[in-house]
């Protein structure tokens, strides 16, 4: 190859670098660093993908916890209706009347219950005990709670007879207890996002280190290829011109 190919060749090169923005395009550049940087991508979209499985998993709890939120406040009412029920001096009609209020909030538990769904998944209706999800190399279950009426014991609650207060008791400590454990499980989610945001920038980063191009050098060389490409050019005319006055001197 000529000098003046070879300065050709080598200032393509480096308009390529310059256009990509990237030392390295192909594995000529550098074969061990491309398979280093393809290996750190793989790695940094795992995290990424991750990072969104975690955050679905996130709002799948928050959505969950606020549908407990709202059986546990009407577990709350009911148990302040057969307070209210237990009074001696109430009559049967009172009675009654406290009951059809504890059987609108049974139909409200009931239908929180059956209706609350993150991405068409039922959550309270014991359809599902837990979720697997992908963190971007590792898993975690998600546990989910049924809080269907026959699964909180309150399916035929009625205060018009006899009744115990424990079943409602028991009903809302099952609530409460699954509310703190998904409190538990969201916040071990919150560390295993900030985890892989961070990975996946520490690896962006180490990556961008390994490929990215310097501008500013790269741009220096440009010039200095320039400079010896147009003297390769001088020097091949110079050539040419001599070559042809010997022709002209031996004719």
């Amino acid at each position: 190859m000529s000098q003046l190919s070879h300065i050709t060749n080598v200032s393509n090169k480096s308009y390529q670098r310059l256009s990509s923005g990237k030392r390295i395009n192909v594995a000529a550049d550098g074969a061990a660093e491309l398979a280093i940087s393809e290996g750190m991508n793989s790695r940094t979209n795992g995290y990424n993908v991750g990072a969104n499985n975690i955050n679905n998993a996130r709002n799948l709890l928050n959505i969950s916890d606020g549908a407990l939120g709202s059986i546990h406040d009407s577990l709350q009412r009911i148990r302040e209706l057969a307070v209210e029920a237990s009074n001696g001096t109430l009559t049967s009609s009172d009675r009654e009347a406290l009951q059809w209020e504890v059987d609108q909030l049974k139909d409200e538990i009931s239908s929180v219950a059956k209706n609350t769904n993150y991405n068409t998944k039922n959550l309270l209706d014991g359809s599902e005990s837990e979720l697997s999800i992908e963190m971007g190399g590792a898993k975690k279950n998600i546990s989910l709670t049924n809080a269907s009426l026959e699964a909180l014991g309150i399916k035929d609650f009625d205060v018009t007879g006899k009744f115990n207060l424990k079943d409602i008791d028991d009903a809302i400590k099952k609530v409460s207890s699954a509310r703190s454990k998904a409190g538990a499980q969201y916040n071990a989610l919150e560390h295993a996002y900030n985890y892989n945001r961070n990975a996946s920038e520490n690896l962006t980063r180490a990556n961008s280190n390994l490929i990215d191009l310097d501008y500013g050098k790269e741009v220096t060389e440009k010039n200095k290829q320039n400079i010896l490409q147009q003297y390769a050019l001088f020097a091949q005319r110079q050539k040419m011109e001599q070559n042809k006055n010997k022709l002209n001197i031996l004719n």
